[in-house]
Parts: C-alpha cells; structure tokens; sequence
C-alpha cells in the first residue's frame, strides 16, 4: 500500500513538475554529466581563487631550481609515519650533456601543510594577503609539478592560467550566442532579401580558413596593449569566427516556427517582433540552446589555447594554458622534461568535461523520453 502510494507521489510530481524540473531529473540520471559537472565546479573554483590556491606567485624565480622535476608526496620517512611531506633536491651539472640532474636528498624533508604563509598577492587585484591553501615550511620548497626553465612552480603558473584559458570560454561564449541568434533570428524570422544577404555573408565567413583570419585579426592587435585589452581583443576574435554555425541553426528553426499557430496567434494579438522571436519563439528550443552553449565553450578553450601557443593570442606575462604550452614546443625540450606538457592534461580534462555536461544536457532536452 505503502509502494502504491510512493509510486503515485512520484507520478503527480512528474506530472506537474515544470520543464526545468523535468531537465534537472533526468540530467542527475547522467552519471558522467554529473561526474564532469563537479570537476568544472572545482576547476572554476581554483581559477577565480587561483592566488590563494596556488602555492607561489607564478612569476616567482627560483635560479637554484630550473626544470625541476615533480616531487613525490610520501607519508612515511623510514618506516616512521610523519604526515604528508616531500623530500628536498640537490642539484649538480652533468659534465656530458651539460645538464642539470636532480637527485632525491632523504635528509631534508619538508612537511606539506594548509592555511601556510607565503608570497603575497592581491586577490582579484582587491584584497591583499600572503595565505596560501597549501604550502610547506619557511626555508623548504613544493614543486608538485616540477618549473620550468626559469625555476617558476608548474602548478601555480596552471592554476593562473585556469583563470584566464576557462573564462575566456565564457565570455566567447556569451557573445557568439549574442550574435548567432540575433543575426539567425533575423534571418529567419525575416526572410525575404534580409535573409538572402545574411546568408550569403555568413557564406563568405565560413569559407575563410580559420587559423589566417586568426592570424590577420590578431595582427591587429598593437603590440604594447596590456594584457587585459588582449584578453578582451582575443575573446572578440574568437566570438567573430564562431556565430555563424549557431545562426544557421536558429534560422531554419525560425523558418519552422514563424508559420505555427502560437507564432500566428501572437501576431493577431499585435504583439510586436521582439516580442514574439524572445517571448515565444526562442523559448521553444531554449533547451537546445542550453547544450549547445556547453559544447562550444570548448571549442573556445581550444581557440585560445591554438591562438597563445602559436602567439597570436595571450602574450607574456599574462599567462594562459596555451601561453604554457609556448615552453613546450620544442620536442628536444619536452623529451628531458615532459612536465612542461602538463598544461594539455588540464585542457583536456576541461573539454571532456564540458562535452560530459553537453551530452547530458543534450539528453535532458527531451524530458519526457524514458523517465
């Protein structure tokens, strides 16, 4: 009796949930949606935190450590349990192939701790502080993984440039969306010679090679900009070469929706354009729209990281994961020092999960199928 009316509860919930209760339901359903919805949640937290989470500042040289290599969290030192810690380096030059070789030094052992004191920094540029989430202690070192040819720590350079290779997809984003279904939905709404000449340009746009208009937009931008105005220059050329796809799509949905009864019924009333295309019309396929924007943010992520690795985009010292990835292009180098490829491991990881979430967002758009 009990199960009769559990099951009946749950049918009049199902019944009269409204869309977004029926989306979110079968969203949970999607175990690797949910899985990847949680790691960008944590990725975003440790970009918009990103001088508090890192360990140092990431313009920090350290001359006594270049192309150190990854320390080794250990628990036990001689059999002995000691929490977290990491074993300190020396350093001495190879005669042969004059490099650096690093050796692990068993006597000077650095304790790993939280909520530690360290460089200073502004969060946000605002607040001024030199608490660190992570750390070890005053005359020790923590390279998790590893510097780069100027002893700078890999993992607060990673997590500085989180910040700016993560966001920039949203930003990006945000306008491609803003002119795709404007443009789109003019086109379609429209029709007619206004749709011909819309058409015909997004045409021309699609034909151009994509890394030679990025080339000769970022050309464009003068040399001594500061960092911020490249951001922002990179964040609009990006957002210039990617709307055309999403307008193409608004307008044949455009084309199917202007003739519905719903569509015609509001014209009678007199309600005006912008009316029906943003009160009716795009609210019907808002769930496309949704898992669309999830799986174009990548493809953002990608443009910059593309864009500042072959330095057209972010410069130094700004830093991004494709400004990283700039140390990494010569094969001999990644050879001797493969940690320098870390910055790949985060960009893939990132676009996974957004393609994880699209899916399951994409997937929640029907919510009545096989609820």
């Amino acid at each position: 009796m009990r199960r009769r009316k559990e099951m009946k509860n749950k049918e009049e919930q199902f019944y009269y949930a409204s869309q977004w209760q029926l989306i979110w339901w079968r969203f949970k359903r999607h175990r690797m949606a949910v899985i990847g919805g949680v790691v960008l949640l944590i990725m975003y937290i440790l970009g918009i935190f990103c001088e508090f989470f890192a360990p140092y500042d990431p313009n920090r040289y350290n001359a006594r450590f270049p192309y150190a290599p990854p320390q080794v969290i250990h628990f036990f030192h001689e059999g002995k349990f000691i929490g977290p810690f990491v074993y300190g380096y020396k350093s001495s030059i190879d005669l042969e192939t004059l490099r650096r070789v690093y050796t692990v030094d068993k006597s000077q052992i650095y304790k790993i701790k939280f909520f530690v004191r360290g460089d200073k920094y502004k969060l946000w540029g605002i607040w001024e502080s030199d608490l660190h989430f992570i750390g070890v202690e005053k005359g020790g070192y923590l390279f998790l993984l590893g510097t780069d040819a100027l002893g700078r720590d890999m993992l607060s350079r990673i997590l500085y440039g989180a910040r700016i290779s993560t966001t920039i997809g949203l930003v990006g984003v945000f306008l491609s969306f803003a002119l795709g279904i404007v443009i789109g939905g003019i086109s379609g709404y429209l029709g007619g010679v206004v749709d011909n000449f819309i058409q015909r340009t997004i045409e021309v746009i699609r034909s151009i090679p994509t890394i030679p208009l990025w080339m000769a937009l970022s050309a464009a931008v003068p040399p001594n900009w500061s960092p911020v105005k490249v951001y922002f220059a990179v964040t609009v050329i990006l957002s210039l070469t990617s709307w055309t796809g999403l307008a193409r799509v608004v307008r044949s949905r455009f084309l199917s929706l202007r003739e519905e009864d719903f569509v015609m019924a509001a014209k009678f009333m007199g309600a005006s354009n912008f009316r029906i295309i943003f009160r009716h019309m795009l609210p019907s396929f808002i769930s496309y729209l949704i898992a669309s924007i999830t799986l174009s943010i990548p493809n953002m992520i990608l443009g910059e990281t593309s864009l500042s690795f072959l330095g057209l985009g972010i410069r130094p010292p700004a830093i991004s994961w494709g400004v990283l990835l700039q140390g990494a292009q010569n094969l001999t180098v990644v050879s001797m020092y493969p940690w320098l490829l870390l910055p790949v491991v985060f960009v893939i990881v990132t676009v996974l999960c957004f393609n994880f979430v699209g899916d399951g967002l994409r997937d929640a758009a029907d919510p009545y199928a096989n609820m």
